[in-house]
């Protein structure tokens, strides 16, 4: 049997994320770049718009021709042209002059304002009636208001959603650096383990683990490869892990890392090429006998067997992991995004670990309500109906009925 786990703190474990490298860059058409990791600075060379447009119909005019202008007192303005989408302007705004321009329109040299059309009238084929002023650059977009040449628009370690696609778009980036996503192994492990495909006999189990961990690995922005279910063997384990290790960049072992006479995992690991154990036990409810370990350059993790703790371990601390490798790291991952929420019933807990209890949020009266879901570590049901999970620090005995607790959204 293996002496048992002494805990090591969850400032400690994220201090070893840096041990781990980042993955290489690569090039992909922007059109599949969403969701991915920005590998590089993007900088504009040239001011975006690189030109004074309209956002509304109108008359660009010179705003101080417009002061004073309203119903009872109406300024009028001379006609000088029009200017028609994707047209230079063909002359300059001089004082008391307009001309007529759309939405997106290039404004014409002298203008710094649109007067919007309901706010003008046509007198004849020359001249303008302007009944509400405006202010300078009212109705506008100055050149390089929305992206300023030589400034950093997007910074490395963004993951790019549809409006950085839009801006890189707009700057002409028609390809984009991005990281490598990581690849990760998923092996499964215990003789009560079987195919999803085969209906269990007494005692067995279908494999759930593999099935859960693939979709949170993938995201979070990894790609997941399953090795299959390894029966609770040193041997077999040990060369399945060999296998991986050729493939993947992190490898995750499902079950066997809780102390037992059966327990192979750690066993297994020590015995791979330049093997360390970095973690074994973490102070966390549910997933306390979780391990890291490395082999070479690669990131092993043991995670518990139960359904729930392995998830709830995966989201807490394996994921943070993912992303640093991913290159979510670089420009500082975003916090967790917590709905603040009134208790709905007392919840005990043990200090000296940190509990996460499975939470569902229900809107009521205006504000939210936070209901534990209250069930064993092995009950994948409980997950299905959580929205969050309450965090109760290490030093807190508890929480009280009506206290505001902030529920961190699950992935």
């Amino acid at each position: 049997m293996q002496e048992f786990f002494k805990v090591t703190p969850l400032e400690t474990v994220f201090r070893y994320m840096h041990r781990f490298g980042v993955m290489d860059a690569e090039t992909l058409p922007l059109r599949q770049s969403s969701g991915r990791i920005l590998a590089e600075s993007i900088i504009p060379d040239s001011d975006y718009p690189d030109f004074n447009r309209a956002t509304m119909d109108g008359y660009a005019v010179k705003a101080e021709s417009t002061f004073g202008a309203s119903e009872a007192n109406p300024v009028y303005l001379t006609l000088t042209g029009s200017i028609a989408m994707g047209e230079i302007p063909a002359a300059a705004i001089q004082p008391a002059e307009t001309m007529a321009i759309s939405t997106g329109g290039m404004l014409p040299e002298g203008a710094n304002g649109v007067v919007m059309r309901e706010y003008a009238t046509d007198i004849d084929e020359a001249t303008i009636e302007i009944v509400r002023s405006i202010p300078p650059w009212a109705h506008t977009i100055a050149r390089g208001e929305d992206l300023a040449a030589g400034e950093t628009v997007l910074a490395p370690g963004i993951r790019l959603r549809p409006q950085e696609c839009g801006t890189l778009a707009a700057l002409g980036r028609y390809q984009i650096e991005v990281f490598e996503k990581p690849r990760i192994g998923i092996v499964s492990t215990g003789d009560e383990i079987i195919p999803i495909d085969q209906k269990p006999k007494t005692g067995k189990i279908r494999d759930i683990n593999a099935y859960t961990l693939a979709a949170m690995v993938e995201k979070s922005g990894g790609i997941a490869k399953a090795y299959g279910i390894v029966a609770d063997d040193a041997g077999e384990l040990k060369a399945t892990c060999l296998n991986a290790l050729d493939e993947v960049d992190i490898l995750m072992i499902s079950g066997g890392s809780s102390v037992g006479t059966r327990d192979m995992t750690i066993e297994s690991i020590t015995g791979l090429p330049d093997a360390e154990i970095l973690v074994h036990g973490i102070p966390l409810s549910p997933g306390k006998p979780t391990i890291l370990a490395r082999s070479g350059d690669t990131q092993v993790w043991g995670l518990p067997g139960q359904v729930t703790s392995t998830m709830i371990v995966f989201d807490r601390i394996v994921r943070r992991f993912v992303e640093h490798m991913g290159g979510f790291h670089v420009a500082g991952a975003p916090p967790d995004i917590r709905v603040p929420a009134v208790l709905a019933r007392n919840i005990a807990s043990t200090p000296g670990r940190i509990d996460y209890i499975r939470t569902r949020i229900i809107a009521e009266d205006g504000q939210y309500r936070a209901e534990p879901i209250l069930g064993k570590s092995g009950l994948i049901h409980t997950m299905i109906k959580a929205d969050g999970l309450i965090e109760i620090d290490m030093n807190t005995e508890g929480l009280e009925k009506g206290t505001i607790v902030n529920v961190i959204r699950l992935i």
